[in-house]
């Protein structure tokens, strides 16, 4: 007999990170915000995006984070569990062999401007002219630790990608890192892939070695979707972009999530994630360049 999956439900990673956080019932309370179907508001929303980031496994299993590109209406939701994409990812993407195919996504539209986000998991299938999601989980998130931004020049770039691989950080990549204020996760569990946003002021990632960097945990919506994926599955994929040069870099790897090693003051948790990195993909030309300088978020510093 075939047991029903309840992908409404947290998983029993989600509810291990909720309880170590103290935030069972606060994620108890909110659960009923997470629907298999986009509501009118949301279809509006992601009809105005020129982005969506997407997190899913490469065709060896390992996984990455990207982003889908296009001017308003390459997102469209032709039913309420549907969200079509007129899009495809470069073809020296990490991922794109992999949306060749069905494969579980996680997706995030995010209005940076605005500072407004909208996640959707599902089941990715590829089309003549890009894929579709079929929805699994849909939700709103809240807009804490989003810099506001706006791009200044042309949408997506239009030059040839230029990619290198390596297994650490150089010297470039290190520097972007260190200055970073926005990255984007990609986790998965056995139930699905998930990607998320992380922010802070400019320098809350820290590189400890060309292998290794650690960020601060932050306090958000108390459902732990990425902590909790990590409890049960280590693996994870980091996507930073230059908001300056339009590169892009891309992390694979495995992260842990553990006690600050120094006492830690609002809004940090007290935790924090160390990700230690298996491959390094550098690509030049592949996201919009020339954006607006950050204003950053009131939550990112103590109240």
């Amino acid at each position: 007999m075939t047991t029903r999956v309840d992908r409404l439900a947290y998983h029993p990673g989600e509810l291990a990170a909720q309880r170590a956080a103290g935030l069972t019932e606060l994620a108890a309370r909110i659960r009923p915000i997470i629907s298999d179907a986009l509501p009118p508001a949301a279809q509006d929303f992601l009809a105005r995006q020129t982005m969506l980031v997407l997190g899913a496994r490469d065709r060896e299993g390992r996984p990455w984070a990207t982003t889908l590109l296009g001017h308003r209406g390459f997102l469209s939701a032709p039913t309420p569990r549907t969200l079509r994409a007129t899009a495809a990812p470069l073809p020296t993407d990490p991922l794109a062999e992999a949306l060749r195919h069905e494969t579980d996504v996680g997706a995030l539209a995010i209005d940076l401007a605005a500072r407004r986000r909208f996640r959707v998991n599902g089941r990715w299938r590829p089309t003549d002219t890009g894929g579709e999601i079929d929805v699994h989980q849909a939700f709103g998130n809240c807009p804490k630790h989003i810099q506001s931004r706006v791009p200044t020049g042309s949408a997506p770039p239009s030059r040839e990608p230029v990619v290198r691989r390596t297994s650490s950080l150089g010297l470039r990549a290190s520097l972007l890192v260190a200055s970073a204020d926005t990255f984007f996760i990609a986790t998965s569990a056995p139930t699905g892939a998930d990607v998320s946003h992380r922010g802070g002021d400019p320098g809350f990632v820290t590189p400890i070695s060309p292998t290794e960097l650690v960020w601060p945990d932050y306090g958000g919506n108390a459902m732990l979707m990425t902590n909790g994926n990590l409890t049960t599955n280590p693996e994870a994929g980091l996507l930073f972009p230059d908001w300056n040069s339009g590169a892009t870099l891309q992390l694979t790897g495995a992260a842990e999530v553990r006690p600050a090693a120094t006492p830690a003051l609002p809004p940090s948790t007290g935790r924090e994630t160390v990700f230690r990195i298996t491959e390094a993909v550098w690509t030049e030309h592949a996201f919009p360049a020339h954006w607006s300088e950050p204003s950053c978020s009131r939550f990112n510093r103590a109240p």
